[in-house]
Parts: structure tokens; sequence; C-alpha cells
């Protein structure tokens, strides 16, 4: 076989994977999903103070989360184990996409039956920096737990990269 043919049969063989490869059929249908707070939703390291500046806790992993509900909870849960990493908090948000606001009044503490207040939170679009330096988004909430009335704790951190050079 010459040199010719076999570069023939090869680029033919290229256009026919190239074409195939690239049919969606079957696929069309295929919805990837996604839930109404997604652009809120992720992995974040928050601080956790009390309204004097006084560090409670340092690099907690906190998520935001759509429970494909429709509503927003955020929670410092590892897993489904009974294990924290801040102050045992996995409650119910009401959000507002359009300013990637959230807060809760009085709502179930899931963690440990308290009921807690959320206020001020706020998701911005890249103003944090990672521990590396990679500009990535910050949130930050007030929480008040019934158990402790009167007594805010500010939460503020930012959104967890992925990358070990930003782990904690």
């Amino acid at each position: 076989m010459s040199k010719l043919n076999v570069r023939a049969i090869a680029a033919g063989l290229f256009t026919v994977i190239t074409a195939v490869s690239c049919d969606n059929k079957g696929y069309d249908d295929y919805d990837a999903g996604g839930s109404k707070s997604e652009a809120m939703n992720g992995t974040w390291f928050i601080d956790i103070a009390d309204v004097d500046g006084n560090v409670l806790a340092e690099h907690t992993v906190h998520k935001t989360f759509d429970a494909n509900n429709g509503k927003m909870y955020i929670s410092d849960q590892v897993g489904s184990s009974d294990t924290y990493t801040g102050y045992y908090l996995v409650s119910e948000v009401d959000y507002n996409l359009s300013n990637e606001t959230f807060s809760a009044t009085g709502v179930d503490n899931i963690s440990d039956g308290s009921k807690v207040t959320i206020t001020n939170g706020k998701i911005l679009k890249n103003a944090a920096h990672s521990r590396a330096g990679n500009v990535v988004d910050s949130i930050y909430f007030e929480g008040e737990f019934d158990y402790d009335p009167g007594n805010k704790v500010i939460f503020a951190g930012h959104r967890k990269t992925g990358f070990l050079e930003d782990e904690y």
C-alpha cells in the first residue's frame, strides 16, 4: 500500500470519526439541570467573628446549595455526617438572584434544633482573593441564634477554588 493510500484512508477515517462524534442524536432533549439558586451555590471558606471582631473560627467550610426544590440552604455540615466545621448551621434562606442577597427570619436550624435569623447576606462577584491570590467571589452574612439572643455572629469569607494552593 502506498503512502498516498494510507494518508487517504487516515483522512477519511478522521472525517468519519469527527462527523459521528459531533452527532448529538439521543441528547437533543437532555437537560443538564441546574437549580434556581445555581448562581449563588458554592463551597466557601468562612471566618466567623463576634461583632467586636474577635475571631471565633477560621476557614470553616460552608456550602450554599439548592435542594432541587427551589429553596436555597446554607450549611457547614460535612456531608451527611454529624460533623460541622463552624457554628452548627444548616438552614433554609430566602434569596434574591438579581442582587445575590439572602436572609432568613427565625427559621429552623436543622443541625441542632435551634432557630436562626440571617441578615445582610450577600454574595459579591470577584470581590475577594483566595489564599493563593486568585480572584473569587466573597460571601458575608450575620447570624443570630435563639439560644444566644441579641448576640450577632459575623460570617465572612470567599468561594473555594478547588486548587490545592488555595486550601487551608
